[in-house]
């Protein structure tokens, strides 16, 4: 095996880290910025914009009401920011924010491979119910795109931005796991003993945001590309595939499923019979696997970036506002503060 296609691996799962402890210290962050409001004497901690990457529906409000007005909406501007990095990197990128950077895809990797040293293998669900249980993600998504691309109106996006709900859109939506309902609990619980049997169970079935970006990565330039001429058919690639694509039996993987994650890559021991490349036809030019996640970073970075250095990142909803609708939420929302 190259060692260069070994450390692929090794580079993939320390970006995934790197996101998935950054999340967890925003997540810290904001319960104690919240904490601060509901109970009188904790400190005051700042409010870390980047929780609103779990907004992902404010962002796609937002998205829209830029595409009319040309406004960023300012109380959670980051979601915008973030909403529109993770579709332009999967318009360019492929579908690599679910690969390199989603910390809900990391976190259910972690549960598949632990299922599979515990079991010794992931089974897949028959074929059958595999297919029309992969169409939950795309219907949960038509819904979303129906009421808020379709029948959401200017003049009430603009009413939901000013109203104190969507203001403290982050707080409640903490809620989901500090006020945790026994509905709720019970489907965490369920997704994580499924994820442990079967490979990425709610990436695979039931994420919205991955059908999405699947989608959209169909027009990427970036495709992994096999040459039949070199390839050994020593079913490394198809037998690892997180997302169980038979990537053997292509030429090229187009598949919406597809994470480029580079799993398949990093597992071919025949030179040059597969890769991630750009372009098509004579014109396309092999990427040494490493240079993919950096161009992926160095993308969601930039616009990140932009947003940061053009004022479109912290939130504009005042300290006396948090005040006056979290001291009075807070309580009601179950957190268990005090």
């Amino acid at each position: 095996m190259d060692v260069r296609k070994s450390s692929l691996r090794k580079i993939r799962y320390a970006v995934q880290m790197w996101f998935l402890l950054f999340s967890l210290f925003v997540g810290y962050r904001f319960t104690h910025f919240a904490l601060h409001f509901e109970s009188p004497g904790r400190p005051f901690v700042e409010r870390p914009s980047s929780v609103d990457a779990f907004l992902p529906i404010a962002g796609l409000i937002s998205f829209k009401n830029f595409l009319y007005t040309g406004i960023i909406e300012p109380f959670h501007p980051a979601a915008f920011v973030m909403f529109s990095a993770i579709i332009l990197v999967s318009l360019v990128m492929k579908k690599g924010f679910c690969g390199w950077i989603c910390p809900v895809g990391t976190i259910s990797q972690w549960f598949w491979m632990a299922g599979e040293k515990v079991f010794g293998k992931n089974p897949r669900i028959w074929k059958y119910l595999d297919v029309p249980l992969r169409s939950a993600k795309y219907l949960l998504l038509a819904f979303f795109l129906y009421f808020i691309v379709i029948r959401m109106s200017a003049e009430s996006m603009s009413a939901f931005f000013r109203s104190d709900y969507y203001k403290v859109a982050d707080a409640k939506t903490m809620t989901f796991f500090t006020g945790m309902s026994n509905a709720t609990l019970f489907f965490l619980l369920a997704m994580g003993v499924l994820s442990l049997v079967y490979k990425n169970v709610w990436c695979r079935y039931f994420c919205p945001y991955g059908a999405l970006l699947g989608l959209l990565s169909l027009i990427s330039p970036f495709k992994i590309k096999r040459d039949e001429g070199k390839c050994v058919h020593c079913h490394a690639c198809s037998s690892n595939c997180p997302t169980l694509i038979d990537v053997e039996k292509k030429t090229t993987v187009s598949s919406s499923e597809c994470f480029s994650c580079l799993t398949c890559v990093s597992r071919c021991p025949s030179e040059g019979a597969l890769d991630i490349s750009a372009g098509g036809g004579m014109k396309r030019k092999a990427l040494p696997g490493a240079l993919y996640p950096v161009l992926l970073l160095l993308l969601f970075y930039t616009i990140i970036g932009s947003g940061i250095i053009g004022g479109k990142w912290k939130s504009q909803v005042t300290y006396e506002e948090y005040r006056r609708i979290l001291s009075a939420d807070m309580n009601s929302l179950g957190h268990p503060g005090r």
